[in-house]
């Protein structure tokens, strides 16, 4: 007796505890962020987060360098010795492309990427940023979860842990993947780990015929009065479950995702249905005749659509508080390419992806300042690493952990600057000694979200794990 009685007393106050307002108890439901005050006044809500996979040339898209038209053709000479990541230190090469003035600030643009154009005013542009590594799953981890190796959370993960939702219906985090193909680490890369479960992003393909697997039954003999019965039970047996097993948040995170699945059941279809936005902003997406909104640079209109579809899908899920979003692109494995890695011809496989990001990109950008979105909203444009600024074989560039660029835009991130210039040949910072890491870039978004870095932490294999590891500044300069 005296044995049941302190256990049914100790479970109450277990559960109690549980059930407070402290971090534990928001870690399991995912519905609260743990920061229960910003450590600031934050600037934004929201991030989008544009993913390149396959490492995009830098030095093809927004940081021109006369000095290879110069010398393109010419013997390479870095001033070291350089470790390549294939046979890619032929003859310096140009840019297949031309680049011209853009905006109030006179920012120079590659023609593939000419759509932007419209938007370098907004745009803050990172081009001392460096990498650890030239391997596309260690550099993919890198800028994807703040770690080259697995076992990390994505950034998208940490934010919904410290920040929690801004809607009832649709996840906090949604992860838009090129429906051809994931990018190296696949669903690794936008995980939870060792955050609550119910942080992971939920991913969706809007090119698909089913847009969010197994989100309905597809079972003929299912009614839907056998489908509620079994609903109950089991959620009778899960309570059971949870009962014994007080602070395991592993259950209650698949019970959160199952009640939101049924929730997304009616909100998810209407936010994924496009029907009812005028022509105006289909073509603006590159959705509906993609090739009379920009004649002289599109010239594949499916890449224009695989990406503008996910940028239109993104605008109206941050319309309904999803707070987090990545989308990626060119993850085809085919030949020719259609991916940013682009070992035998920068031209042809950088023309149609670029274009087709671009149109959609600017798309997104004038479609979240025209409705008052993009004052709270961080758009994050990143790709692995860069590419060499000499030859592989005659028209493909090598791997270029070096240097690269990064940009920004909304969400109080300074507007028309470009920052932390990259040497003459876009091979490396031009300071060497002051160079932009992944971890100040994800330091200066946390900052803007109201978040100090450094004390968004969970205790971990004995150590107090944060998403910028032992590192990261908020680059003054970018806010």
């Amino acid at each position: 007796m005296l044995s049941d009685t302190g256990q049914g007393f100790g479970g109450l106050a277990a559960a109690m505890m549980l059930h407070s307002d402290d971090a534990s108890a928001k870690d399991i439901t995912g519905r609260r962020g743990v920061v229960d005050v910003l450590h600031h006044p934050a600037k934004a809500k929201r991030v989008i987060q544009l993913f390149m996979g396959g490492a995009a040339s830098h030095i093809d898209l927004f940081d021109h360098k006369p000095a290879l038209e110069k010398h393109h053709g010419e013997k390479s000479d870095f001033g070291e010795h350089v470790e390549a990541f294939q046979n890619g230190l032929g003859p310096w090469m140009k840019s297949p492309f031309r680049f011209s003035h853009f905006g109030d600030c006179g920012k120079q643009l590659s023609e593939v990427v000419a759509p932007l154009g419209d938007c370098v005013d907004d745009m803050a542009f990172v081009h001392n940023m460096v990498g650890k590594t030239g391997v596309h799953s260690q550099a993919t981890y890198l800028q994807a979860t703040g770690f080259q190796r697995p076992g990390f959370p994505g950034m998208g993960a940490w934010v919904s842990y410290g920040l929690g939702t801004l809607n009832e219906n649709l996840p906090t985090f949604v992860v838009l993947p090129d429906h051809r193909g994931f990018a190296s680490n696949g669903p690794k890369n936008w995980g939870s780990a060792f955050l609550p479960a119910s942080t992971q992003g939920t991913m969706i393909f809007p090119q698909r015929a089913n847009p969010i697997a197994d989100l309905m039954p597809n079972a003929d003999y299912i009614t839907k009065a056998g489908e509620r019965d079994g609903l109950r039970l089991l959620h009778q047996l899960n309570s059971a479950y949870n009962e014994q097993r007080e602070g395991d948040s592993r259950l209650e995170a698949r019970i959160r995702s199952y009640e939101l699945a049924a929730k997304m059941q009616l909100s998810a279809p209407e936010a994924l249905d496009i029907s009812g936005e005028s022509k105006h902003t289909l073509q603006m997406y590159g959705l509906d005749n993609p090739g009379a909104t920009y004649p002289d640079v599109i010239n594949i209109p499916e890449e224009a659509e695989y990406f503008g579809r996910k940028c239109l899908i993104a605008r109206r899920l941050l319309e309904r508080g999803v707070r987090f979003i990545q989308i990626w692109s060119g993850n085809d494995n085919s030949f020719p390419r259609r991916n940013w890695d682009s070992h035998e011809n920068i031209e042809r496989d950088h023309k149609p992806l670029a274009t087709g990001m671009a149109i959609g990109t600017a798309a997104l950008l004038k479609d979240l300042k025209q409705r008052g979105l993009l004052e709270d909203t961080i758009v994050l444009w990143t790709t692995e690493f860069g590419r060499m600024p000499s030859t592989q074989g005659s028209k493909g560039r090598d791997h270029n952990p070096y240097v690269f660029t990064n940009w920004l835009c909304g969400g109080g991130i300074r507007p028309g600057i470009s920052y932390g210039p990259s040497d003459e040949w876009g091979y490396k910072p031009l300071d060497r000694d002051h160079p932009t890491e992944v971890y100040d870039i994800h330091a200066t978004i946390l900052h803007q979200l109201g978040i100090d870095h450094k004390r968004l932490t969970v205790r971990h294999n004995g150590i107090d794990s944060r998403l910028t590891d032992v590192h990261g500044r908020v680059i003054e300069a970018l806010v």
